[in-house]
C-alpha cells in the first residue's frame, strides 16, 4: 500500500539547511578574520612580518569566500539547467524513433546560448485520422516565445484527436494563440482593462500542418511556414510550391480551409521539415545556407535514412554558421517505412494521385 504523508513536501526541509550552510560558512570565515585582527597580538604589530602575516590571513579568507561563492553559483546553474531540461522534455518531448510505420528523427537548437529551448515547435502524433504533424516558429526568442510555443503545442496535442478535418485543427490553434496573447497582454499591461483591443499585436506564429494517411496520402495546411522537402534516392525537391496562408496572429483565417493534397509518400521516401532559421543562416561573408544542396548531398544515391540526413544537414549548417545560427533551428525527418503502400484501383505503383503544384 502506498502511503502519502501530509504536511511538508519531501525535500522541503533541506532547503533552509542548505541556505544556512551557504550563509554560515562565509560568516564563520569573516568572524575568524575579525577575531584575528582584534585579538591576535601579531595583528596589532606594525612590523613587516606582522603585516605579511595579516595580509596572508585576509588573502586566504578572501580566496575561500570567492571559491565558496563560485561553488554555490555553479550548483545553482546546474539546478537551473536541470529545470530547463525538464521544461524542454515537456514542451518538446522526445519523439519516438518510429510512429505508425514512419521512421522519425528530429533536432532543435536555440539561438540563445543561455537557453535550452527556443521558439520553434514540432510534434508528431498518430491518430485515428492518420499521422498528424505540426512544425512551427514563434516570432522572437526568450520566455515569451516559449510560452507561445507551449500554448500552440498544447492545443495541437488535443485537437488532432478531436477534429476529423485538418482545417478544424488549424482553427483550434488560432483560437488558442489568440487566447494566450490576450492573457499575456493583460499580465503585461494590467491597467489596459479586462480585454485589451490589440493584444501583443506584433506577435505571430508560422505553422505547417501535415496529415499522412495509412496509404501514404499527404495533405497539408501552411500558414507562412517554409514548405517541406520530399526526399528520395538522389532526389530532394519541394513538396509543393503553392502559396501559403498568412501566419497565425496578424490576420484571421479564411472561411474555408481545405487541406492541400500533395500526393502519396511512397515507401522509402521521406519528408524533411524545417524552420526558417535553417535557410536564413549566414556565414562570415553573409551568404545564406543552401539547404537544397545540403539535402541533395545528404540523400546520395542510396536509401534515405532520417538519422543520417539529420546529422549531415545539421553538421553542414553549424559549419556554415560558424558554430551557432543567429536564429532558432528545428529539423524533422519522417520516412515512410511501411512495407506495402495502398493504391487506388488501376493506379500503377509509383503513380501519385495528385500532381504537386
Amino acid at each position: 500500500m502506498i502511503r502519502i504523508k501530509a504536511g511538508v513536501p519531501r525535500g522541503a526541509g533541506r532547503l533552509p539547511l542548505r541556505r544556512v550552510f551557504a550563509l554560515g560558512l562565509p560568516a564563520v570565515w569573516g568572524a575568524m578574520a575579525i577575531t584575528y585582527k582584534l585579538a591576535c597580538p601579531l595583528a596589532q604589530q606594525n612590523g613587516l612580518g606582522a603585516r605579511i602575516g595579516t595580509s596572508a590571513v585576509f588573502f586566504a579568507v578572501g580566496t575561500g569566500l570567492i571559491l565558496h561563492v563560485r561553488h554555490v553559483m555553479l550548483r545553482e546553474l546546474r539546478e537551473v539547467r536541470q529545470v530547463a531540461g525538464a521544461a524542454q522534455s515537456v514542451l518538446l518531448r522526445p519523439l519516438p524513433p518510429r510512429i505508425d510505420g514512419l521512421d522519425i528523427a528530429a533536432a532543435q537548437l536555440s539561438a540563445d546560448r543561455s537557453a535550452v529551448i527556443g521558439g520553434d515547435l514540432y510534434e508528431v502524433i498518430a491518430t485515428e485520422h492518420g499521422v498528424r504533424v505540426v512544425m512551427g516558429d514563434v516570432r522572437g526568442h526568450g520566455l515569451a516565445a516559449i510560452g507561445t510555443a507551449a500554448a500552440v503545442l498544447g492545443s495541437f496535442r488535443e485537437a488532432v484527436h478531436d477534429e476529423a478535418e485538418l482545417g478544424s485543427v488549424l482553427r483550434r490553434l488560432e483560437r488558442a494563440l489568440a487566447r494566450h496573447l490576450r492573457e499575456r497582454a493583460r499580465a503585461e499591461h494590467p491597467s489596459a482593462g479586462a480585454e485589451p483591443d490589440h493584444p501583443v499585436a506584433e506577435e505571430f506564429v508560422t505553422v505547417l500542418l501535415l496529415e499522412i494517411q495509412p496509404d501514404g496520402e499527404v495533405r497539408v495546411l501552411n500558414c507562412g511556414h517554409p514548405w517541406p522537402y520530399l526526399l528520395g534516392p538522389a532526389r530532394a525537391e519541394l513538396l509543393t510550391r503553392a502559396e501559403p496562408l498568412p501566419p497565425l496572429g496578424p490576420f484571421p483565417l479564411p472561411a474555408e480551409l481545405p487541406a492541400l493534397p500533395c500526393g502519396r509518400l511512397l515507401p522509402g521516401e521521406a519528408l524533411f521539415l524545417h524552420t526558417d532559421g535553417v535557410e536564413d543562416a549566414r556565414d562570415g561573408r553573409g551568404r545564406f545556407f543552401s539547404l537544397p544542396a545540403a539535402l541533395a548531398e545528404a540523400v546520395g544515391a542510396g536509401p534515405v535514412s532520417p538519422q543520417s540526413v539529420l546529422r549531415a544537414v545539421f553538421a553542414g549548417l553549424l559549419r556554415h554558421a560558424g558554430g551557432r545560427p543567429a536564429d532558432d533551428v528545428a529539423l524533422l525527418v519522417l520516412r515512410n517505412d511501411r512495407r506495402h503502400a495502398v493504391h487506388a484501383p488501376g493506379e500503377p505503383v509509383g503513380h501519385r494521385a495528385h500532381h504537386r503544384l
